[in-house]
């Protein structure tokens, strides 16, 4: 299937060479397409791994492993399978899986648990062995790559590349964070949504990287929505290498942790937004910002009850300024929120204030505003202090066509 690259694409940045960090890519064929499908990231001994994953209870026995070997902190290597989720697919999915990990933990004199595997693709079809294993001796033979090079390979919908950068002064030692992401499709924010990797070469404790991810990842790819669907396959993990020389950050407290949370939290954030300009049929991106929430956590769900809308991403993607259909999303939140307080308005230009339309409001300005390809919504609650942004994009006919013809 040949898709149309979005109108919201950007283009794919210079990411530096991450020192401890090898990337090849190869052909396994998991389906009919002349491209790389199978990357293969070798990581240098010692290098700390966290990870987020899909909170679906239908989840891929990739996720099912990397949940466990997340908790034992250490990586040697990643693969990703792209074309076939090898989930739903039972014992034969699971020993697929053992055989990559076996296969590379033998090519690198490691732990079976320091292998990462991710399968991306159609649901209910166990990944090939065969194509698999000579997948993966065609990566050890490769040369090594760049990183949209493995963007490439990693996508499966996805109508353009996407990685982000960011750096962090740690001490003397300037570290690079790097990160590359597939996604388009499928995605809702439930403990990540897509596959998404960062590497750097700081030395960071896995527990502390985990807290830090965990975090990151709430503010960031927890906040993001195509669909509203979950993927059985949703994962992001992070890899740090150690390789910088600076003294290992182990809590918040440590000199340069802020800056490099503040750097990890630029990648994923970007990251984010990158799945959702790639959403599959988008033609506008969407900022959902809620203020005067009773929590933070509850303007974050109000802020997703608007950007899961069917009547409001439509209304988005014919230029309708209709904010009586965020008044409609803010309603079935299940949050709390007084009809007499509430305020909403379109990209700086107040629709409605304390529960009614503004006298002199005028729709022009909206309506120009719409016109355009990022969009904005504020909906203030004016019953607390909590605050949340989200983002997603319109729907429009290009999804439902994607989607109709997804497996052929």
């Amino acid at each position: 299937m040949d898709l149309e690259r979005s109108r919201l694409a950007r283009p794919f940045p210079d990411l530096p060479q991450i020192d401890g960090v090898t990337v090849r890519v190869a052909r396994a064929g998991y389906k009919t397409w002349d491209r790389a499908d199978l990357t293969f990231i070798e990581l240098a001994e010692g290098t700390a791994v966290a990870g987020v994953f899909t909170t679906s209870a239908c989840a891929s026995s990739e996720v099912e492993m990397g949940r466990e070997q997340v908790k034992q902190g250490y990586a040697r290597a990643l693969i990703v399978n792209a074309g076939n989720s090898n989930a739903f697919t039972g014992y034969r999915g699971r020993e697929a899986v053992e055989q990559i990990v076996a296969q590379v933990s033998d090519a690198l004199g490691c732990s079976g648990e320091e292998v990462f595997v991710s399968s991306t693709g159609v649901i209910g079809v166990p990944l090939p062995k065969d194509k698999a294993r000579a997948g993966i001796a065609a990566a050890l033979d490769a040369a090594p790559c760049d990183w949209e090079d493995a963007a490439r390979a990693i996508g499966t919908t996805d109508t353009f590349t996407k990685g982000a950068r960011a750096a962090a002064m740690l001490g003397e030692a300037r570290v690079e964070l790097v990160g590359i992401i597939k996604g388009s499709g499928m995605i809702a924010p439930d403990m990540a949504t897509m596959l998404g990797y960062v590497f750097t070469e700081a030395a960071v404790e896995a527990a502390f990287l985990q807290e830090m991810l965990a975090t990151a990842n709430a503010a960031t790819f927890s906040c993001i929505t195509v669909d509203g669907d979950t993927s059985t396959s949703d994962t992001v993990l992070a890899f740090a290498t150690g390789k910088a020389g600076n003294a290992p950050l182990a809590s918040w407290d440590d000199a340069g942790a802020d800056a490099f949370y503040a750097a990890l939290l630029e990648v994923c954030r970007e990251l984010a937004q990158l799945v959702v300009r790639d959403g599959e049929g988008a033609q506008k991106f969407i900022e959902i910002a809620v203020t005067g929430a009773d929590s933070d956590a509850s303007a974050r769900r109000v802020g997703l009850a608007i950007a899961n809308s069917p009547l409001v991403k439509t209304a988005i993607a014919g230029g309708d300024a209709n904010w009586g259909r965020v008044v409609m999303a803010v309603g079935k939140a299940g949050e709390p929120a007084d009809r007499d307080r509430l305020s909403i308005g379109f990209g700086g230009t107040w629709a409605a204030r304390d529960g009614q339309p503004l006298p002199d409001y005028d729709e022009a300005p909206v309506a120009q505003h719409l016109e355009g390809e990022d969009i904005r919504i504020d909906v203030d609650l004016g019953i607390g202090s909590g605050r949340g942004t989200v983002w997603t994009c319109d729907l429009t006919h290009g999804y439902i066509a994607i989607n109709a013809d997804y497996r052929s």
